[in-house]
């Protein structure tokens, strides 16, 4: 479970096992977010508050680039032509 960063006490994080989604944990909660071509939407959320969502989401906006590149350090995907499609 590669950990990407932690703000606001949450962990930002990938699964393993998933290659899409950054998973946000932190405050008894957790959140799902995937790549929907153009930025990161949120998937599903469980026990996180509004204002944190906002939060979150605007950390993952903030650190997009930071999560991309993580996520091909990580993951190695052959056709390098998704990457293009991610920045």
């Amino acid at each position: 479970m590669p950990e990407l960063f932690r703000q606001s006490g949450f962990i930002f994080m990938f699964f393993s096992h998933e290659h899409e989604p950054i998973h946000v944990r932190g405050h008894n909660g957790d959140a799902k977010f995937v790549w929907d071509g153009e930025g990161f939407v949120l998937e599903n959320s469980n026990n996180i508050k509004s204002n944190d969502l906002k939060r979150i989401e605007r950390a993952i906006h903030e650190n997009a680039d930071i999560i991309i590149n993580r996520w091909y350090e990580i993951f190695k995907p052959e056709d390098d032509e998704n990457q293009e499609n991610m920045v």
